[in-house]
């Protein structure tokens, strides 16, 4: 196992020239071999909830209970389902042959390990957003260097220790640091770069990639239209929402990013935005810091000050919040009102507590403007008119769709989660996690030549 010594960046191409040489063993372990690193794993992230937990509170303010977080859950939950599958996942898969090639032949598609993993995990989810990659990478049979997020030091350093418990070095490696570590580790020769974050950042990784023909996934993000129509209960589509709206304060990337609702229900569906809000993020009139999360830094702070300040200068109605707490860490629930496309807030990724409305009388409105933009990674449709959900299908192009509901295309792991586009390529979850970090290799077994008759034997 590693020592908890940090490695830094002057250690990186002596651990790679390691795990070069291990990536053959990885690549030719058992199944049981595999389950047993990913139970280990399972077991080293129970052993170290408390300091999990404490790690989110310090970086996010995240609440320290439920006793198991959700993004905690959420990896317990990928690790039982690759050990409950990896056994069929990793079989071949028999096909037959075409007439045209003959008969006697035999052909499969194996699945096998792409080789050295590098990984790098965002700071608003910096446990789950690690590990959940980490698990399809091991299952498939990988080696992989790890980096953590530097905006998540208490996360990070937790993280770092279970990895070093639970892998060997040329195994699955970790390294801690910031911008220059990453660019340091962007120059490695690896065979697969799997990165979380911005879409600026991922055309950084893209490039970095590139040099070396690595293959890629990235996971982005982009502006999640939400979309309300009218047809089904105000109540709910408004709680569902502002419940993604404000958890974590609104710093994931599947938040929906704005609203598009019809003019007529639109004042109807704030009351019902605001009910939720008052209820669950306030007591006795007072915001409560840790039922919302504070924003990660004081340059995303300034970042989501900006688009307020530059929505209202512009004719932006902004109802409610708008100044951070004294402590300069948490920024109250907003809403926007009047906005128009041409405002910051509208062309940015916004990644935090405030909503723009934005009113519509024909769906076309909507397709247009989703075209007009970057396809997001998600879209969230509300109605029961099932004319205005096909359009929004059919006449726009996003990573994932929840109807009437939110972000539940990610939570079953039966589906691709992923993005396109700006918001990302390649998908992970359940099996396709383990497709995505193999390499479907074509096997075709043609029977052998008969052996030649020897000279002067009669036929």
């Amino acid at each position: 196992m590693q020592t908890e010594k940090t490695l830094d960046a002057t250690d990186a191409a002596k651990i790679f020239d390691a795990q070069r040489r291990h990536r053959w063993v990885t690549k030719t372990s058992t199944v049981e071999e595999r389950t047993a690193h990913l139970t280990r794993l399972r077991t080293a992230i129970t052993d170290h909830l408390d300091e999990i937990r404490a790690a989110l509170h310090a970086d996010l303010l995240r609440p320290p209970r439920p006793r198991i977080p959700s993004e905690v859950a959420a990896v317990l939950a990928d690790i039982d389902d690759a050990v409950a599958h990896l056994a069929e996942w990793t079989a071949p898969t028999p096909l037959t042959p075409p007439p045209y090639l003959g008969t006697g032949a035999a052909e499969f598609v194996q699945y096998e390990a792409r080789g050295i993993c590098l990984l790098f995990a965002p700071w608003n989810f910096p446990f789950g957003l690690l590990f959940q990659p980490l698990v399809p990478i091991i299952a498939a049979g990988n080696t992989a260097i790890v980096k953590p997020n530097e905006l998540a030091p208490a996360t990070s350093a937790i993280s770092a220790r279970i990895i070093r418990e639970v892998f060997d070095p040329e195994h699955v490696a970790v390294f801690t640091g910031g911008v220059e570590l990453a660019n340091t580790l962007l120059e490695l020769p690896v065979d697969h770069v799997f990165f979380t974050g911005s879409p600026t950042v991922g055309r950084v990784v893209m490039a970095g990639a590139a040099r070396h023909l690595a293959s890629v996934t990235l996971e982005l993000g982009g502006k999640c239209p939400a979309i309300v129509d009218g047809t089904t209960d105000l109540a709910t589509a408004a709680a569902q929402i502002a419940q993604a709206k404000h958890t974590n304060a609104g710093q994931i990337c599947l938040s929906p990013d704005h609203l598009w609702v019809r003019p007529e229900v639109r004042d109807a569906f704030l009351r019902h935005y605001q009910t939720w809000v008052d209820q669950n993020l306030y007591r006795e009139g007072s915001l409560v810091p840790e039922a919302l999360g504070r924003i990660v830094d004081r340059r995303n702070l300034e970042r989501l000050t900006g688009y307020l300040d530059d929505a209202v200068a512009r004719g932006a109605t902004l109802v409610g919040g708008g100044a951070p707490d004294p402590t300069g860490t948490v920024l109250p629930p907003s809403v926007l009102l009047d906005v128009t496309p041409d405002m910051k807030i509208m062309t940015e990724e916004i990644f935090g507590p405030i909503l723009p409305v934005l009113t519509f009388t024909d769906p076309a409105q909507v397709v247009e403007h989703v075209r007009a933009g970057g396809k997001p990674l998600a879209m969230y449709v509300y109605s029961d008119d099932r004319g205005l959900v096909d359009a929004v299908l059919a006449g726009t192009s996003s990573g994932g769709v929840t109807v009437n509901g939110w972000a539940l295309h990610f939570v079953d792991s039966q589906l691709p989660f992923g993005g396109i586009g700006t918001s990302g390529m390649g998908s992970y979850h359940g099996v396709h996690g383990f497709r995505e970090l193999s390499h479907a290799r074509s096997v075709f077994l043609a029977p052998a030549p008969p052996a030649p008759t020897p000279a002067g034997t009669a036929a």
